[in-house]
């Protein structure tokens, strides 16, 4: 089970425009964002991820570093970033099913296809996304069993501004 204050696990996943993104080797002003995916065949995804994109600027002027990652493996991953006009955004895949599960997150198997016409993969994780301090320390993780009610943007932006101007703590060291 992942703890605050406590180191998180590391996490490297190949990027769609190239190269890796290594949680160990970022070294983001105040914050790095890993935001967990179901999924090329997800439209609550590609409508989360598509604000997100429109808003990474507001991320990184706060000094936050993000990716988004699924365990799509390549093709998909692909398809996800030049389908769902994510060009600012990177897309990393080829989230193994275990790491998914080191962190937390929920594994779901396919339906088949879905509403747009994408079929499912056979194991897929489920959406999180977790704040990771620049000492490599979780500071925050949001865990979602579905598709649905994840962490609005805007709200998650009040909060950085509030970690940053009041150096407020992790919480839930006990």
């Amino acid at each position: 089970m992942l703890k605050t204050r406590q180191p998180a696990p590391e996490m490297s996943f190949p990027l769609v425009d190239g190269g890796a993104w290594t949680l160990s080797e970022r070294q983001p002003e105040n914050l790095s964002m890993v935001v967990a995916y179901r999924g090329a065949h997800c439209p609550m995804c590609r409508n989360y991820l598509q604000e997100l994109n429109q808003r990474i600027g507001e991320f990184i002027e706060r000094g936050v570093d993000v990716v988004a990652v699924s365990s799509d493996g390549q093709e998909r991953a692909i398809a996800a970033k030049t389908d769902w006009a994510l060009g600012s955004l990177p897309i990393a895949y080829d989230l193994s099913i275990e790491k998914a599960r080191e962190l937390g997150l929920p594994i779901s198997t396919s339906r088949g296809t879905t509403s747009i016409g994408i079929e499912e993969p056979a194991l897929f994780n489920e959406p999180g996304l977790f704040l990771v301090k620049p000492d490599g320390t979780l500071y925050a993780a949001y865990i979602q069993t579905m598709p649905f009610a994840r962490p609005p943007l805007d709200q998650l932006l009040k909060a950085i501004d509030f970690i940053k101007e009041k150096g407020y703590p992790a919480r839930g060291e006990a």
